[in-house]
């Protein structure tokens, strides 16, 4: 099998391969698993691609190589998200009740799977933990009525008198005679109730907490790990009421360990009430959100970890993909020698890694467009800039094209940033992102470098650096309007020089600062100009 052939048949996706291949192709990066694998609940944050997916299912494997019992949860598969949860027509109570209910049945499926396996484990814990789960599914099953209710009282009473007399004379002369009352009296008396209303799910958060406490109790090791993914698929305002079920319900169980998978931009873990308390949970304070694999990923800061994280993470791949075949003796013995057999030189690969930008799941896009590209030939820079061109204009660019006013404003930024600065990144002001920034960082045309940035002459502000995507100016890379450098600082002789690794300070940052007030000029004058 050609190399190529190998690149064409790598996995885009983590959710629905084998566990064992997961375990095998998993690479860690910068101490990410030590983090991820303690005992702290925690959210693990990363935009789609990043590999939130097979970090989770890497670690519940791991969590069950040692014996304990740990569950994954795709919140897409829960349910009829497209249907009841973003009906907004449905009472947002019913909504949300049901996604407590939904996502509290799941576990408790994949619990009695478990518990009704043949592993020792299992068999061990099967007597009391059988009769628990039974609980637990009355608690996640319970209905009540909910609506107006009516009685009807009905009373009747009615009464007669019948009065009568007759007389009779026989035959000796004798006269007979008779009178009579008849009296009758008759009341009823109607009840009736009525009940109106839409039978409602109710999950009563108390009962469900003690009844998870139990199962838990019953588990191998009284411990229980709960990897929910996709979180941001949940309709936006149905996500506080499930974060509130998460911290009353599960967080406060002994033994239990949650780990939620989201996206940053699209999740809402938290909704304020008038009363000054909150729905939902308290980044920080109730759940850490510590882990950013958009962080982990950020590549441009050290170019040498970036290349060894990607070397790895295909020849761990094609590695599994040879062996599945029964041609491990022909694969690459080495990452060096897989790099070396697949790509023309040390630079290919080099670009390659820059175009990749820190997500796995474009690298593994892009390389499987290069091969296709390259067809029995080794990758060469043309063929990664072509593939890099095609991946961006049919992913990245037809999401932001969806959204028009991103669009408009991507645009800006190439004008203004690589078209008049010749950079190809700039500094936006912490706290005052443009909602439309997190659009664009969202479909991964923009990447985080790094935060915190200071302006030695901008005292008390602090600045993030975002870099355009490869895709935007690989059409340029060997024009004189190519990108010179990140972006321009001033340096303390007054001169000024464009730098590749962005640092914490600078003594002058201004020409690298985004003015999005100046986007939001040109677009008024658009519109009175189109007038």
């Amino acid at each position: 099998m050609h190399l190529n052939t190998a690149f064409l048949k790598l996995p885009l996706r983590a959710e629905g391969e084998d566990p064992s291949l997961l375990v095998k192709t998993f690479v860690d990066v910068a101490h990410l698993f030590t983090v991820l694998s303690n005992d702290d609940h925690q959210v693990l944050y990363g935009r789609r691609g990043t590999g939130k997916t097979h970090a989770l299912k890497y670690l519940v494997e791991y969590t069950r190589s040692r014996r304990q019992v740990s569950l994954y949860v795709d919140m897409r598969t829960i349910g009829s998200s497209g249907g009841l949860y973003s009906d907004d027509t449905a009472p947002l109570s019913e909504r949300a009740t049901r996604l407590l209910m939904d996502t509290l049945l799941a576990i408790h499926d994949q619990l009695a799977t478990f518990a009704l396996g043949d592993s020792d484990l299992a068999q061990a814990a099967q007597p009391e933990l059988l009769p628990r789960l039974d609980a637990l599914a009355e608690v996640a099953t319970e209905v009540r009525v909910a609506g107006t209710v009516e009685q009807h009282v009905a009373a009747s009473e009615s009464a007669s008198e019948k009065a009568s007399g007759s007389a009779s004379l026989d035959t000796t002369g004798k006269l007979t005679m008779a009178a009579g009352t008849d009296v009758s009296q008759a009341a009823s008396v109607e009840r009736r109730r009525t009940e109106k209303g839409q039978e409602v799910h109710r999950v009563h958060f108390g009962s469900a907490s003690k009844r998870l406490a139990d199962v838990v109790a019953a588990l191998p090791g009284a411990r229980l790990w709960l990897m929910l993914d996709e979180w941001s698929v949940i309709p936006r305002d149905l996500q506080p009421y499930l974060a509130d079920f998460l911290r009353r319900c599960m967080l406060p169980v002994k033994g239990m360990t949650v780990k939620i998978g989201a996206i940053e931009q699209r999740s809402w873990f938290r909704l304020g009430t008038n009363t000054g308390d909150y729905v939902g949970l308290e980044l920080g304070a109730d759940i850490s959100a510590n882990l950013d694999l958009d962080d982990f990923m950020v590549f441009n800061n050290d170019p040498e970890r970036a290349k060894a994280f990607l070397r790895d993470l295909l020849f761990r791949h094609v590695r599994a993909i040879y062996a599945s075949e029964g041609n491990e003796a022909r694969a690459p013995r080495t990452a060096d020698e897989l790099v070396s057999l697949a790509f023309t030189q040390v630079n290919a690969f080099a670009e390659y890694v820059r175009a990749s930008e820190g997500v796995p799941r474009d690298a593994v896009n892009i390389l499987g467009l290069a091969a296709q590209k390259a067809f029995e030939e080794k990758i060469s820079v043309q063929h990664v800039r072509s593939a890099a061109r095609a991946w961006y204009q049919r992913d990245k660019l037809r999401a932001v094209n969806a959204n028009e006013s991103a669009a408009d404003l991507l645009t800006w930024i190439i004008s203004e940033v690589i078209g008049n600065r010749h950079a190809r990144a700039f500094l936006l002001e912490q706290g005052r992102d443009h909602q439309l920034i997190g659009t664009l960082y969202d479909a991964r045309v923009l990447h985080v470098l790094k935060r915190g940035v200071h302006g030695g002459d901008i005292a008390g502000v602090r600045f993030n650096v975002y870099a355009l995507d490869y895709g935007c100016y690989v059409d340029l890379a060997t024009t004189s309007n190519a990108p010179r450098g990140l972006f321009a600082v001033l340096e303390e002789d007054g001169t000024e020089r464009f730098v590749e690794v962005p640092q914490d300070d600078y003594r002058s940052i201004r020409r690298a600062i985004l003015d999005l007030a100046a986007f939001e000029r040109y677009l008024g004058e658009r519109t009175r100009g189109g007038r």
